[in-house]
């Protein structure tokens, strides 16, 4: 593997106009594609096997022509004070509202009216109408979302409080803002960590380039593989990322070599010979992770993985063809200006001054002194942050964790005060009477069960198609959607559908956003553990490839598991628990997205991995070419230790950016990896690896004979390329014998 990338990184040095102008073309084919493709129109979320999906689909086949996952829009007033909505006056505002809506928008498939449907309160102050759509909300077009909002500022403007509520309003955020920020502040970083212009930029230009042709390439295919725009969000975000990382490490690499009297072409084909091997495996663990996503079933989920393996693939290949091609139309000016400065001199300058003892270099000394104390710390500390795991709550946000200044928002709380928490997310309960001898009494004996359910408040009359063999009613519960109590409450109402079928012949299906809410859940806790085995099985093979150990790799990935863990109490202390909630802007503390444990094993073990095998790898690397095991652990930090807490910074800055989004999901995602990110590379990798590594002493790099012989040897340490360019005395006797023909007369 060493020899093979160090051949290509020298190719691509010496070749770097055929290789840029490779790379600049792939680019302008992927953009071309994306600018003529149409757009994605497949946005709907299935989930495969959960009863939610069962139900979605019987309605698509006995209620043709609707669209049971279309987008849906609440539209809800409240009175003036000393007023009803029953009121000529405001019913006839709201009459005309619905008229506005009905005729709005193509895309519109019903409005209900509330004087006719049940939507005004007991108490008469407040009235909604519900507006139903042709399709899913992120297709719906603009001027569909505008007629939506003009309807209700016409109705403001008689005096009713109105606010809108609904996912019809949804819109994917938009997140450039954020990506900018994690851009300028990794510039700065990248400028402190190199100290050049010049090479700060190479890391930031190939990772846009990366991520430029990566998300190209997903919305050019969108159409044809059925990917939805939604595909393309974790590729950004992942792409950005290990692209930064990658080149990182690879220039850092290079300037390493120059600084050792190389010449600029070995200098490149080295670099890209050991930081690149450690690139293609740290590249392989993150593939690995998101490829593995699709141990889920949720086909969207699967699709973002795949995409987002895609982008990571592109990262790795340009930081080992295009970096050291770019190396090369750089020249000298990687190199800090002092260096270079001095190098004109004739002195031998800072890369070769005097062996000061950098920062990496004393922290490793004072854990090797103290490697107890520094692990208990560790341990204890990431510990302690884990607690708040054992009270973690999963679920799905809802309009109720929006900010408290949104429509949507306002919304929810109109509807909770007029009409009870429920309201918010109702459920709809399919009934397929088609195999049942009396289909109208199989439903209403259903409906009668339903009612005394405990935590119901209310069922709807049945709506039959035109066979009237299936019915739907909509259940509204005493609690609010995202409740454990409602989780309950659909529990409970499944249960009872086992012997509605046996009692009458008809199957009782709960479905609607919460119910489907409460499946991915569930969905999802199911698949964790799989997930995490397959993942970390995985990547522990990989790594143990890599290393040649088999307690390395045992002590990544249980590292990898406690920061983690870590991460997710973190997580739940601040956005379930409300802890330091008025600092990071979280208003309405609730579940943890059911999402979140699974995204983060998959986006952090891929980073976490990356650190690992970049900091280990120079230790195995020492440890190969004779160093003892504690001067091993010194070397590996004193060359990489800059480097992974640069990479570090750079990635809890782009994540962190995201903290500032409205949206609680994406707010929630930027929180836990930052602090996951921070907990691995400064808790786990700086302090609890190198702690290990000093008890284990040789030990940490025992594997057994017959296991060593059965692994295949990739030579990621670059030994066997050392030996082939660095022979000893009597391998360069013999080497030059045989260029000399009159070696044996000279010497005599």
């Amino acid at each position: 593997m060493a020899t093979f990338l160090y051949k290509l990184g020298r190719f691509a040095f010496r070749r770097r106009r055929f290789v840029a102008l490779i790379w600049v073309a792939l680019l302008a084919v992927a953009g071309v594609g994306a600018a003529t493709a149409s757009q994605p129109t497949n946005d709907s979320f299935s989930i495969p096997g959960t009863e939610a999906q069962k139900a979605f689909d019987v309605l698509e086949q006995r209620f043709p022509g609707g669209n049971a996952q279309g987008a849906t829009a609440r539209v809800v007033f409240r009175a003036p004070a000393g007023e009803k909505m029953t009121d000529a006056a405001n019913k006839a505002t709201v009459e005309k509202t619905v008229r506005e809506l009905q005729s709005g928008s193509k895309e519109v498939a019903s409005v209900t009216d509330p004087y006719k449907a049940g939507g005004v309160s007991k108490d008469g102050t407040t009235a909604y109408v519900s507006t139903s759509y042709k399709v899913s909300a992120m297709e719906l077009e603009d001027k569909t979302r505008e007629a939506l909002k003009e309807a209700g500022q016409d109705a403001r403007a008689s005096g009713l409080a109105v606010e809108i509520g609904g996912d019809a309003l949804e819109q994917f955020p938009e997140t450039g803002a954020t990506e900018i920020i994690g851009i300028a502040i990794s510039a700065v970083v990248l400028l402190i960590t190199f100290g050049s212009l010049v090479a700060a930029g190479l890391p930031l230009l190939t990772a846009i380039i990366g991520v430029g042709i990566g998300i190209s390439g997903i919305t050019a295919l969108a159409t044809t593989l059925g990917l939805s725009s939604t595909t393309s969000t974790l590729a950004m975000m992942i792409g950005l990322a290990v692209g930064i990382d990658y080149a990182l490490f690879i220039v850092s690499r290079y300037r390493a070599e120059l600084a050792e009297g190389r010449e600029r072409e070995e200098a490149a084909g080295r670099a890209v010979g050991t930081a690149g091997s450690a690139v293609v495996f740290a590249g392989l663990t993150v593939v690995i992770a998101l490829v593995g996503l699709a141990v889920v079933n949720i086909p969207m989920l699967s699709k973002m993985g795949f995409a987002a393996a895609g982008t990571v693939v592109i990262a790795v290949l340009i930081a080992i063809s295009l970096i050291p091609a770019l190396l090369g139309f750089a020249g000298a000016r990687v190199l800090p200006r002092k260096v270079r400065k001095a190098a004109k001199k004739g002195e031998e300058g800072e890369a070769q001054g005097e062996e000061k003892p950098n920062a990496g270099t004393r922290w490793a000394r004072f854990v090797l002194r103290r490697p107890v104390a520094v692990l208990l710390l560790g341990v204890l500390g990431l510990g302690a942050a884990a607690v708040p795991v054992a009270s973690l709550e999963l679920g799905l946000p809802d309009d109720g964790s929006q900010p408290t200044d949104t429509t949507k928002r306002k919304a929810y709380d109109l509807m909770s005060d007029g009409f009870g928490p429920g309201f918010n997310g109702p459920l709809m309960v399919v009934i397929d009477a088609k195999g049942s001898d009396d289909p109208k009494g199989a439903v209403e004996q259903a409906r009668k069960t339903i009612h005394d359910v405990k935590g119901v408040a209310s069922v709807s009359r049945p709506n039959y198609n035109k066979e009237v063999d299936t019915a739907t009613l909509t259940v509204i519960s005493k609690y609010k959607p995202s409740s454990v109590d409602t989780e309950h409450v659909v529990n409970d109402i499944r249960d009872e559908a086992t012997s509605l079928k046996s009692g009458t012949g008809a199957e009782v299906l709960v479905t609607g956003q919460t119910a489907m809410n409460i499946d991915i859940s569930k969905k999802l806790n199911d698949a964790l553990v799989p997930y995490l085995a397959l993942v970390v099985g995985l990547a522990f093979l990989l790594l143990m490839v890599v290393f040649r150990s088999l307690l390395v790799p045992l002590k990544a990935a249980l590292g990898f598991l406690l920061s983690v863990v870590a991460a997710l109490g973190a997580v739940v202390a601040v956005f379930q628990w409300g802890w330091g909630g008025s600092l990071f802007n979280v208003e309405e503390p609730g579940p943890i997205m059911s999402m979140m444990p699974i995204f983060m094993i998959g986006v952090v073990f891929g980073l976490a991995m990356d650190y690992e095998v970049f900091l280990v790898t120079r230790m195995r690397e020492a440890f190969v070419h004779g160093e003892r095991p504690g001067q091993a652990v010194v070397t590996g930090f004193k060359h990489g230790a800059r480097v992974v807490t640069a990479a570090a910074v750079i990635m809890m800055s782009v994540f962190a950016g995201f903290i500032g989004s409205s949206e609680s999901m994406v707010k929630m995602i930027g929180f836990g990896l930052a602090i996951a990110v921070f907990f691995d590379a400064f808790i786990v990798r700086m302090a609890i690896v190198p702690a290990v590594l000093a008890l284990l002493g040789k030990s940490a790099w025992w594997l057994p004979r017959w296991l060593d012989k059965a692994l295949p040897n990739v030579d990621v340490e670059g030994e066997g390329l050392r030996k082939q360019l660095d022979p000893g005395p009597a391998a360069r006797e013999a080497r030059d014998d045989e260029r000399d023909p009159d070696a044996d007369l000279t010497r005599v």
